[in-house]
């Protein structure tokens, strides 16, 4: 049995936004007088729209419905996407460089309207067959929805792809469906040393990532 498909997420692993959300995040909050509770970045990351729209509101007490919390954060960061889009050193020639052996699919928890500004920005929409949001299943990571729609939609068994993974909930989400897990760990955000553990291969920088190196994990 080898990997015959490969499957990115978005955030942390091609473009470097999780201080990007966590600043237009906290500012908003701190807009209504409202302060992120002690775990509410690590719990925001793998989270669907509505999951961390639902905590802003509910949990962290913003005055506003989960969906108007949602319409808000992602307008911001829809405009920072606009003039600036944080590409992670490498992260376009790794996705290349593996389109040219793989089929590969993006599993993301951006919002649909992210991904597509992201990957038309980077030049990369021809590169993916299947672009996912955890949007469009029924549950955000780190359960494995998502990374299981992906194979579905890419024609193949969960056990011949490999995700390309970066947060806990990811590594997490990727192994429950069953995927070989590569973990590129996020200098600022590591991941919980139990989710790493569920990795197969560790990279440090996106160099490390040939398709050599992903047609050994099985």
């Amino acid at each position: 049995m080898s990997i015959e498909a490969v499957v990115f997420d978005l955030d942390g692993v091609i473009i470097d936004t999780e201080e990007v959300w966590e600043e237009v995040r906290r500012g908003y909050v701190a807009e209504y007088g409202r302060e992120f509770l002690p775990d509410t970045q690590d719990r925001m990351m793998g989270m669907s729209t509505p999951e961390w729209s639902g905590h802003l509101a509910t949990d962290v007490g913003v005055p506003r419905t989960p969906e108007e919390v949602a319409a808000d954060v992602l307008g911001r960061m829809a405009e920072r996407y606009r003039t600036s889009l944080p590409l992670i050193p490498g992260s376009v020639e790794a996705v290349r460089r593996l389109a040219a052996r793989f089929p590969l699919g993006l599993a993301s928890s951006s919002a649909r309207i992210l991904i597509d500004q992201v990957l038309e920005t980077a030049g990369l929409t021809d590169a993916f067959q299947v672009t996912l949001s955890t949007e469009e299943v029924p549950r955000g990571k780190p359960a494995p929805d998502v990374y299981l729609a992906a194979a579905d939609k890419l024609g193949v068994s969960p056990a011949v792809c490999a995700a390309v993974e970066d947060s806990s909930n990811g590594l997490r989400s990727a192994a429950a469906a069953g995927f070989a897990v590569i973990a590129v760990p996020h200098g600022v955000y590591p991941p919980a040393a139990d989710a790493l553990a569920r990795a197969s291969l560790v990279v440090r920088d996106l160099a490390e990532l040939t398709p050599e190196g992903i047609e050994s994990l099985r």
